[in-house]
């Protein structure tokens, strides 16, 4: 093996990491791609690094390639309310706010740990909501965790720790919401576990704010220790997409080392004691705001606007084009500008009554606005203007599964699949409900019909409706959901024996 690789080719893997992963390694961070490159080698099968490096930058790769790539140059230090001056403002005052603002109305909180790392962050948010919600059974409480390296999310899964992820923690949390293991371990309560949703994603690659992914209408969104690697026009787009996902009036929460004026600049900036965090304020774009004090700002930067994401599947045909309104409001909607999206598409409506489309595009604006009644109105006329639409059917279900109402959400996922039994979604989704539910041999089932299913189609083609994805994506999806499985059915066992 080759002691070190040419700085031409160095240069090459690092602008391929770059745009696939989104991590920015400069010159003199080319040791560090080095070594994590050198101990990728052995996985991709190759005896040398140049010649694996050779076939990463000049060939097709795969997502399960890149998540092995991922795996190895990511960090994984982290540990139990990890930077705690921001879980101290989170309990203080972020959690109360929206507790207050949600008790008499709408009892749900949507919390997004973006990087998740080995499942210490968002463990500890769900601790947190444990202390601060007495009555947490009433609400429908969603604490998704995101991450890129499998292996990360696997450990994160089976929430088993030592003592060096707890430096720092207060005493009594570990009595409290832990088992004690062997070789001096614990482990996570089941009912703390339950609480957070793991699941891959690529903030680089993959779509969102999107209701597939269920990263849409976050009321906080933590992204701590990430954006500090990307590149800054890739990081960027990624603030630009948190800014979309979150809910007017919801929170960005980066380390102390990652505060930007610039980079945040579409949001509120708001100080706290000694710490800083980011609010999306619907009438200020970069506000400097403390409490009890505002100051003159400096103008707003706005980012370049990113290209929309085709949705679509590629037709034998050629399609006639979308009339000019719809095809706007649906360009408004990507860029996550959904009041726009809601006044053009009135303006549509109010043409053309009966448009199936733009009645559940609507529903799409309402829904990653957190409006999950208008939400469903809309798709109910979606579905009253075209009842045979098996895709409005499966909007409904996803619909309905962000309000906790499940077997609605199965029996409109029965509904999609009685009129196209091939909808890769649906399968995919009743899957995922079974395998909350714990009806695992129903999960398999379904798990099985959506794998056949996407053989049928090449790795990059778009999937329907599927707001970008592709089959590809999903089968690696699956995978990692198998992988997960199997690393926690001992686990899933001994809960249920």
């Amino acid at each position: 093996m080759a002691d070190r690789l040419p700085d031409m080719l160095l240069s090459q893997l690092s602008d391929f990491v770059a745009e696939r992963i989104g991590f920015h390694f400069p010159r003199e961070r080319w040791p560090d791609l080095e070594r994590g490159i050198r101990a990728a080698v052995p996985e991709f099968d190759f005896d040398d690094m140049e010649s694996c490096v050779r076939w990463l930058v000049s060939s097709p790769v795969t997502r399960s390639q890149i998540e092995v790539l991922a795996s190895h140059l990511t960090v994984g230090e982290t540990y139990f309310f990890r930077e705690r001056q921001s879980f101290q403002i989170l309990e203080e005052r972020v959690l109360p706010e929206l507790i207050r603002k949600r008790r008499g109305t709408d009892k749900r909180l949507r919390i997004w740990s973006a990087g998740c790392c080995t499942g210490e962050e968002p463990y500890s948010i769900a601790i947190l909501l444990r202390q601060s919600l007495p009555d947490l059974k009433d609400w429908q409480i969603t604490i998704l965790a995101t991450d890129i390296n499998p292996h990360f999310l696997n450990k994160a899964a089976e929430g088993i720790y030592s003592d060096w992820s707890f430096r720092g923690v207060a005493p009594g949390i570990n009595d409290r919401y832990f088992t004690k293991r062997d070789n001096c371990r614990v482990e996570i309560l089941p009912e703390i576990r339950r609480m957070v949703t793991f699941s891959y994603l690529n903030l680089a690659e993959d779509a969102y704010p999107s209701l597939l992914n269920n990263t849409n209408a976050m009321d906080v969104i933590f992204c701590r220790n990430v954006l500090m690697y990307f590149a800054p026009e890739r990081a960027k787009q990624v603030v630009r997409k948190f800014h979309h996902a979150l809910l007017d009036g919801g929170w960005l929460v980066v380390s102390p080392s990652e505060t930007s004026q610039i980079l945040y600049s579409q949001f509120a900036t708001v100080n706290f004691p000694g710490v800083i965090l980011y609010k999306k304020d619907g009438h200020k774009r970069s506000a400097v705001m403390s409490y009890g004090l505002e100051e003159k700002t400096e103008p707003s930067l706005q980012p370049p606007q990113e290209k929309s994401i085709i949705t679509d599947v590629p037709e034998p045909e050629v399609a006639e084009p979308e009339p000019v309104p719809y095809a706007q409001a649906l360009y408004y909607y990507e860029q996550g500008l959904y009041e726009e999206a809601v006044q053009m598409l009135s303006v549509l409506l109010a043409g053309e009554p009966g448009n199936s489309k733009a009645m559940a595009l609507l529903a799409r604006v309402h829904a990653n606005q957190g409006n999950l009644m208008e939400a469903t109105r809309w798709c109910e006329k979606a579905l009253a203007a075209d009842k045979l639409s098996s895709t409005y059917h499966v909007l409904h279900a996803t619909i309905l599964q962000e309000q906790g109402a499940m077997q609605e959400a199965v029996r409109a996922l029965k509904r999609a699949l009685y009129m196209d039994q091939n909808l890769v979604l649906a399968h995919f989704a009743l899957a995922n409900i079974a395998r909350q539910q714990g009806r695992s041999q129903e999960a398999s089932k379904h798990f099985e019909n959506t794998r056949i299913l996407l053989n049928a189609y090449a790795q990059e083609e778009i999937l329907p409706e599927s707001e970008g994805m592709t089959a590809g994506r999903l089968m690696e999806i699956l995978r990692a959901t198998s992988n997960r499985e199997r690393s926690a059915g001992g686990k899933t066992a001994d809960a249920n024996g």
